[in-house]
């Protein structure tokens, strides 16, 4: 029997990993957009201003960029070391992508990054500017088959049990790449890049104006970065509104969580908060029909019949035919050598039931509800930070056009204090992602406790703070670094 305190720890030290990572790859993919910007109108203009202009968010981009491999590497060793039952039952699948993302992506990612940061004055300046835009393309393809593989946790598609090997083997790659999850998926994860790019951007610059220097470079700055992260969040918005219609359908728990809503129905509230509800919006955000059905914990629990006229079962239910899938596959394991019928037999029961196969781990319905408060907070502090941020880009952007940025120093704080929130914002919606989905760790097929190595719990403790202490050095090193470069502004480079 798995320890409570074993899973924990493993999620722990994955939740930590995870997060250190996201520090780094949303600014990753921000500023490659809007440094490929500003060499876009270097080239086009052939202005020496705007080459400046480049490099010096490009080099603040290296230094991210470094920092954030040495996370991404560990995380997919995790998968070995901590999670090594869920590697070998869906290793076949899952694998594939991240497989993909490392031999083609990554290595695109990382050989056009090279002649962009040592290639100025080696190649022509349209090459370079290839190799500027392909790095930042480079970035996006690997988040593809990273949240595809993400995705397809979410929304498991494109494959079947075989009995014989224990595992799940992929039979339809294409389904696990156009999985609607996955490409609603991408567009927000991708897309909060930009506006995490952004907001970094307009809040350096803003410090520029605060310092009165570099005036003309910082207002430069803001009005790429401004225009990029507008546009991005405006896609993660409507991405948003995906991304609520793909849960409602695939994982009505996370978003019943989300919304605190105990007791669903037709024409569902939407919270703000507690006690402020908008009458009828969480059906029209869910469903896109005003008065649509939208189930709530304890119907899930108890059972529900969708819009679309689709019956779900009850929590016992689920766990009654998990429990006998589970009693069919041990038992077609141990007859089909000895009594090849009995054995086909069990494989009957099995199969049929197989898509409960996961509920067989869980011990009562209770398990299935994840943490609420957790997630209705997260789910808000997103939003809530989403629309904020916006708001601030728009204003910025207006004052610059206007020419007044320069006078408001309340503004160009505003906007340098917006550097953590956006990040409290990223971290944010990753919690209601994942946690959100728990207990699963494939949604409805694989359970977070089935899913952990058989190792000691000292063992993943002692990794946990040695975890933290590297990763929180390394976030050290780099603001270090990128402070001395900001302190030295654009004529250091």
């Amino acid at each position: 029997m798995i320890e409570n305190a074993l899973v924990d720890w493993s999620r722990a030290q994955f939740a930590l990993t995870a997060g250190y990572h996201w520090i780094f790859v949303p600014l990753t993919l921000g500023l490659a957009v809007i440094m490929a910007t500003m060499e876009t109108l270097y080239v086009i203009k052939k202005d020496e201003f705007w080459k400046q202009t480049a490099k010096f968010w490009m080099k603040l981009f290296a230094i991210n960029f470094a920092v954030g491999i040495a996370t991404g590497i560990i995380l997919e060793f995790e998968f070995g070391t901590n999670w090594s039952n869920y590697s070998w039952f869906v290793g076949d699948i899952f694998g594939a992508p991240l497989a993909i993302e490392g031999m083609l992506a990554f290595f695109m990612e990382a050989t056009f990054f090279a002649v962009m940061f040592f290639g100025w004055e080696k190649v022509s300046k349209k090459t370079h500017l290839l190799a500027t835009w392909m790095t930042g393309i480079g970035a996006s393809i690997s988040a593809i088959w990273i949240l595809i593989a993400n995705s397809w946790m979410q929304h498991p598609v494109g494959m079947e049990f075989n009995p014989d090997t224990v595992r799940h083997e992929m039979v339809d790659f294409w389904a696990l790449v156009l999985n609607p999850v996955a490409i609603v998926k991408f567009f927000h994860s991708v897309f909060s890049g930009w506006m995490t790019g952004a907001i970094f951007v307009i809040g350096i610059s803003c410090w520029y104006l605060l310092k009165k220097r570099e005036t003309r470079f910082a207002l430069a700055s803001i009005r790429v970065a401004a225009s990029v992260g507008i546009i991005g969040t405006v896609v993660l918005m409507l991405s948003g509104d995906g991304s609520g219609i793909q849960a409602a359908k695939y994982q009505p728990m996370k978003l019943a969580a989300a919304e605190g809503l105990e007791e669903g129905g037709e024409g569902a509230p939407f919270s703000i908060v507690p006690g402020i509800e908008i009458p009828n919006m969480l059906s029209i955000l869910a469903t896109h029909d005003v008065n649509g059905y939208v189930p709530g914990i304890n119907n899930i629990l108890e059972g529900y019949t969708d819009s679309e006229g689709v019956t779900h079962l009850s929590a016992e239910e689920q766990i009654a035919r998990g429990i006998l899938a589970l009693d069919a596959f041990r038992e077609y394991r141990q007859l089909k050598d000895t009594n090849p019928e009995a054995a086909l037999e069990a494989r009957k029961v099995l199969e049929e039931n197989i898509q409960y196969f996961g509920y067989g781990y869980i011990n009562s319905p209770e398990e299935l509800i994840p943490p609420v408060d957790l997630i209705y907070w997260a789910f808000r502090v997103m939003v809530g930070l989403g629309g904020f941020l916006l708001v601030l880009m728009i204003l910025v952007l207006w004052a610059e056009w206007k020419g007044k940025l320069t006078g408001m120093k309340w503004l160009q704080w505003v906007a340098l204090w917006a550097i953590p929130l956006v990040y409290l914002a990223g971290q944010a919606g990753w919690i209601v992602a994942e946690v959100g989905r728990q207990p699963w760790v494939i949604q409805g097929l694989l359970p977070t406790k089935a899913a952990v190595s058989s190792v000691s719990v000292g063992a993943v403790q002692t990794t946990f703070f040695l975890f933290v202490a590297i990763f929180t050095l390394f976030l050290a090193i780099e603001i270090r670094i990128m402070l001395k470069a900001i302190k030295e502004g654009p004529k250091g480079v």
